[in-house]
């Protein structure tokens, strides 16, 4: 898949990602495990890397600061991801991601609030950025007092330069989005149940369609995913065996194939749906969130999509 047109993404809360590898992860013991892998993160961050390996033109819009944000930004500029960062006095937070072989532990710290004037700096540069991008992500956690507005005024960004804009977070910044009429949103399960009070996942979603949002996406983890349209049937798909692997990037490698497509012009709910359930199982089969293996495009081949419906086991 190649995009034409640029894939911007803004990640609020940014984080030092650290992964470690333990064989058998046991709580209250000690573990002997090599040196952690480190990466620039945070969801949009993993977005931008995943559509910059599958050949799309991207720029990641976010913050740094601190010592932690020294580390942060060098690494980014080594990965070779084209990026604006905004400094700022609180520190980058930091993420641990603990990976054996039967599912990841993650520590996510929460973030600090950069304050009005970061804030304004990341929009403008949101806004500067805009005019040449395809599509908008705005992807992953607010920091404790971000601005309500925040989300809102990027979705409205993507509007006013008449582009998509896809939402990844959570809680009530998810149905501020969903006001805001963000083109697709993509919660998984547990969020979705969160931001709605609905544990059902397709009532769930429809109650985030009544304004002009056209597509929820909705992660069921190892179950697949359901595309939810605000026109048309919604669509369930899932490979059709459970992959062993590390999901901390399952989710963002899924906003990545939706990025790309919507930067192409693509907004067809099967179509999108698709590419996301295939990228996101090869990110699966990555040891570090932000890539994918090649066989996404096998897994396409072998996704078994069919209509959803509340009493389908999913």
């Amino acid at each position: 898949m190649m995009a034409e047109r640029l894939v911007l993404t803004v990640t609020p809360n940014p984080a030092l990602d650290m992964t470690w590898h333990a064989g058998r992860l046991s709580p209250g013991e000690t573990h002997r495990v090599d040196a952690a892998q480190v990466r620039a993160g945070g969801k949009g961050l993993n977005v931008a890397r995943v559509a910059a390996q599958q050949g799309a033109r991207v720029l990641a819009v976010t913050t740094s600061g601190g010592a932690t944000g020294i580390e942060f930004a060098a690494e980014l500029e080594s990965s070779g991801i084209p990026s604006v960062l905004v400094p700022v006095a609180a520190p980058t937070r930091r993420s641990v991601a603990i990976v054996d072989d039967r599912d990841a532990t993650v520590l996510n710290e929460r973030g600090q609030d950069p304050g009005a004037d970061a804030w304004r700096a990341l929009i403008e540069a949101t806004v500067d950025a805009a005019a040449s991008a395809g599509v908008l992500v705005v992807s992953g956690s607010l920091p404790p007092g971000a601005p309500d507005e925040l989300v809102p005024v990027l979705v409205h960004i993507a509007q006013a330069h008449g582009i998509a804009s896809i939402v990844d977070t959570s809680g009530p910044a998810m149905l501020a989005a969903a006001r805001a009429g963000a083109t697709v949103l993509k919660p998984n399960r547990a969020e979705l149940a969160e931001a709605t009070g609905l544990d059902e996942p397709l009532a769930g979603a429809r109650t985030l369609l009544d304004g002009e949002t056209r597509l929820v996406l909705v992660s069921l983890g190892t179950e697949g995913m359901i595309a939810v349209p605000h026109d048309g049937p919604a669509l369930h798909a899932r490979l059709p065996e459970v992959l062993v692997g590390n999901p901390t990037g399952a989710g963002d490698a899924a906003v990545a194939a939706a990025s790309v497509l919507l930067a192409a012009g693509v907004e067809d709910p099967e179509t999108l749906l698709r590419a996301a359930v295939a990228w996101s199982a090869a990110a699966v089969l990555e040891p570090l969130a932000g890539s994918i293996s090649p066989r996404h495009a096998e897994f396409a081949e072998r996704l078994v999509v069919t209509a959803y419906a509340p009493t389908e086991t999913a």
